[in-house]
């Protein structure tokens, strides 16, 4: 009978996180800070109804998996073209101006050392915790404003990816430090090799995928091998190149982003996303808190923890995004639409774990960023977008103000 609990988890998560989305809705929020709290209050922290078990951290991973194709495919590849070096420079701000906010902050806390110390290092890995974007908020976030394919959700989806490729670059470099025989160059390459997989891998794809729904339009094959696609691609970065497997679902999105029955695709994979894989992942953000073991000492490191990283996103993507003549209500929206943080700054922390580079006492000052970034990250966008409209969706020459249009001189 022990087996069949996980059942009892999934219609208790099922049934909170719609509930609570549907408040949240009536409160006028996105429906994400719903289930994210939803899990919160279910979790171990207040009711204790559902733990955070392997099987519901797997059902999760499939739900941010399946909401990164669904990105990927609502996105535009001119517009990604034509916003890619500015996206490169925003993301590389992204993660140089929150690793060393992160760094200054534990070193203000405890102690300046020197260079190259594990004092130092532990310092650092703080750092490194904080240049993790986790877009899949502001993905749900977007879609439900119906902003995804406008040029700053084209920006952010961009920037956060090419993120987490330089986040988990930086990462692999002080493990290196931290452990001469970790090889920095094979990840480098590894990383490189996967993306030049999927550019060869990806042309092949939608070749085949155009050839056969021109002529099978709105057939159930076609999502099928769409989802298929994901899902080996997600499973090669992870498995053979290091690459997070969220990069891996997104890239199979956008192959399949141009042909005809794209919208199809999505259609049909929206429909497990927002029944049951969605809600799961959400709901189980809240999950992975208890801030229970609490005391005076880190609960002030985790809130100016909390106000550093989310500032430093804020203020390295949006005045980037500035120079490259963004209006300042396009560089804001960018700015917190990159200071999510989710599964990707979890590995991270879990890693510095793993090499002595993190106690687990801050550990909570992790999951706290992840609860608070995906909650405030919601709402914030939902006012901005209230406050300064974006009457249009695509770019098309319509921005004539911002570099994307007409670069700077």
């Amino acid at each position: 009978m022990e087996a069949y609990s996980v059942l009892k988890d999934l219609c208790i998560i099922i049934v909170f996180a719609k509930v609570f989305g549907i408040l949240a809705r009536k409160l006028k929020a996105p429906q994400v800070v719903g289930e994210i709290i939803a899990g919160l209050i279910i979790g171990p922290s207040i009711l204790g109804l559902v733990n955070q078990t392997e099987f519901i951290s797997e059902m999760a991973e499939i739900g941010v998996i399946l909401l990164m194709f669904s990105a990927g495919l609502g996105t535009s590849i001119q517009d990604l073209k034509r916003t890619g070096a500015i996206a490169f420079l925003i993301a590389c701000a992204g993660v140089a101006v929150p690793l060393v906010g992160g760094t200054i902050l534990y070193e203000a806390f405890y102690g300046f050392s020197p260079w190259g110390s594990d004092q130092f290092l532990k310092a650092v890995m703080i750092g490194c915790i904080m240049t993790a974007t986790s877009v899949s908020i502001t993905v749900r976030a977007l879609q439900e404003l119906g902003h995804l394919k406008g040029i700053v959700g084209t920006t952010i989806m961009s920037a956060a990816i090419i993120d987490d490729v330089i986040g988990i670059a930086v990462l692999t470099v002080v493990l290196g430090f931290k452990d001469p025989s970790a090889n920095i160059g094979k990840t480098c390459l590894l990383t490189a090799l996967y993306f030049v997989l999927a550019l060869v891998l990806g042309y092949g794809a939608y070749r085949l995928f155009k050839k056969y729904d021109d002529s099978h339009r709105h057939t159930r094959r076609v999502p099928i091998m769409g989802l298929a696609l994901c899902m080996f691609m997600a499973y090669v970065a992870e498995r053979y190149f290091g690459v997070a497997d969220i990069t891996g679902a997104y890239l199979a999105g956008i192959i399949l982003s141009s042909i005809k029955d794209s919208d199809y695709i999505a259609e049909k994979m929206d429909v497990g996303s927002y029944m049951l894989f969605g809600p799961v992942f959400f709901a189980s953000i809240g999950l992975k808190t208890n801030i229970s073991g609490l005391n005076l000492g880190i609960l002030l490191f985790c809130i100016a923890f909390v106000i550093v990283a989310l500032l430093t996103k804020i203020i390295g993507c949006g005045l980037m995004a500035k120079a490259f003549h963004f209006k300042w209500n396009e560089s804001l929206k960018i700015g917190v639409g990159m200071m999510t943080r989710g599964e990707v700054a979890l590995i991270v922390a879990q890693k510095g774990l793993a090499v002595g580079l993190l106690d687990s006492t801050y550990f909570t000052a992790v999951i706290l960023l992840i609860i608070c970034s995906s909650i405030l990250t919601p709402v914030i966008l939902k006012f901005l977008y209230a406050k300064f409209p974006d009457k249009t969706e695509h770019l098309e020459g319509k921005y004539s103000n911002s570099a994307i249009a007409e670069p700077a001189k």
